[in-house]
């Protein structure tokens, strides 16, 4: 892989400069200012899985971005597509399209189980999820069931940053800034390591899921348009379902005419080690929402993807016309950044790596159990894992929050030359797909020693 073409390290002065315009004049996204005034980590290159610092300090990204950086850092060729698309024509008049965004279309109805499906483009993953979700109550309506308007969705999901999706899940990550979307309708998640009812694991989740149907009956089917979950729901802790609970859930949505929406901005395109996760336990959603990996965060974009029984239903006249508008949905430049990115991930089986590597890092992460702090380790389906610490591992007791964990792990992992957002009582990690062996030995022997450190720290 070629390194990218990038500032050198910048000296002293010029960082300081740096830090001052951001404490004076940016927001981070989700981040308190006074947490980062100042002391902003500056990123000025990368390559394969690895970033350098402005002041020349080189890290491993454990996070892939966010959850997006599938095919690794500086992949010219993505740059190459980009700027050739923009030297050609950079955006259309209003009513037409481009190459790249039709090409896209095509491929992602190969790479989708059904071929036949039809993709709305988008800029990013709330815009995708609110695409969803419109284009489910519309088809509601195109289908004499004008009433239907409830969204059921999950406690503690994360399903975007905008007032509607915000709605859906009321994560703990996003402000929720009420009133709240009329109707959303939150039931149980799961969670495979503190189970939400007694019994055997896969009986908890089909009664996990069975909730959704309990909701619909009690509200009515005539009521309700969707239903919408994470397939992995990474929010909450990277918590992977049996294979019956997603099952259960297309059962579900079928026998009431509910539309089943998968939520993929996160595991979409390989992170579980199929291009779509439910292809893992042999579910087609009726809609499909993805973002991040589809262009590996080279550019925005995102996509609301429909099954073409779905998307049929929008044919005809005035009346089935789907009227929703996104300005830069479905870019030309992001559309070629996304068909560059796609090309990487066949040419180098990107999806097949998570497919093998998964298992391997779930593996090597089963060492951290000799920390007593390390109540559960999950992941094994891809690349996506999470290892979740307790103050005592026989009762799952979490740490109190004035223990510090949310600002004492990711320095500690930052100071072994690992970079990673999500790390305090769980510690989530999401590579890049193009991630090897070595590099995940690097990631757990990091955390490894992060762990020692806040044993010592902690007094254990």
């Amino acid at each position: 892989m070629t390194s990218t073409s990038n500032p050198q390290t910048l000296n002293g002065d010029r960082i300081e400069e740096l830090q001052q315009i951001a404490g004076d004049h940016m927001f981070m996204h989700a981040a308190q200012i006074n947490d980062w005034r100042g002391s902003l980590k500056v990123y000025v290159k990368g390559d394969g899985v690895w970033v350098e610092t402005a002041d020349g300090q080189r890290h491993l990204d454990a996070m892939a971005g966010l959850w997006f950086k599938a095919a690794g850092y500086g992949r010219t060729e993505i740059a190459d597509a980009v700027y050739a698309q923009m030297t050609a024509i950079d955006s259309p008049p209003a009513g037409g399209s481009t190459i790249p965004q039709i090409e896209l279309a095509g491929k992602i109805a190969n790479l989708y189980p059904d071929h036949g499906a039809r993709s709305f483009f988008v800029s990013g993953g709330s815009e995708a999820v609110e695409t969803a979700v419109k284009m489910a109550k519309k088809y509601q309506i195109i289908n004499g069931r004008g009433g239907a308007f409830k969204v059921i969705s999950r406690r503690y999901s994360y399903h975007g940053g905008t007032a509607m999706s915000v709605s859906l899940g009321g994560s703990t990550t996003a402000d929720p800034m009420g009133p709240l979307m009329p109707g959303a309708i939150h039931v149980t998640n799961w969670n495979s390591y503190r189970l939400p009812y007694e019994g055997d694991p896969v009986d908890v989740a089909i009664k996990c899921a069975n909730e959704f149907e309990t909701v619909i009956q009690h509200q009515g089917a005539e009521t309700v348009a969707a239903m919408i979950a994470e397939p992995i729901s990474a929010a909450y802790g990277v918590q992977v379902p049996p294979e019956e609970y997603w099952q259960r859930l297309r059962e579900i949505a079928d026998k009431y005419g509910v539309i089943l929406i998968a939520d993929e901005v996160i595991t979409g395109f390989g992170r579980t080690g199929e291009y779509f996760a439910p292809m893992n336990w042999g579910v087609q959603p009726d809609i499909t929402t993805v973002a991040k990996a589809i262009t590996s965060g080279y550019a925005p974009l995102g996509a609301a993807i429909a099954t073409k029984k779905i998307a049929d239903a929008f044919i005809g006249g005035a009346d089935e016309t789907f009227k929703h508008l996104i300005t830069f949905g479905g870019h030309p430049i992001a559309s070629a950044a996304a068909l560059a990115n796609l090309a990487i991930f066949e040419r180098e089986d990107l999806v097949g790596n998570s497919r093998r590597l998964g298992p391997y890092l779930f593996e090597q992460l089963q060492s951290l159990y000799s920390h007593d702090i390390v109540g559960d380790v999950r992941g094994g389906l891809g690349l996506l894992a999470a290892v979740e610490l307790v103050a005592d591992r026989p009762s799952k007791t979490p740490f109190p929050a004035d223990a510090g964990l949310a600002k004492k792990m990711p320095k500690m992992l930052f100071d072994k030359n690992i970079v990673t957002l999500r790390a305090a009582d769980v510690i989530t990690i999401c590579p890049p797909l193009s991630i090897n062996k070595s590099e995940i030995d690097f990631i757990v022997n990091a955390i490894d020693g992060a762990l020692t450190e806040l044993e010592q720290d902690l007094g254990i």
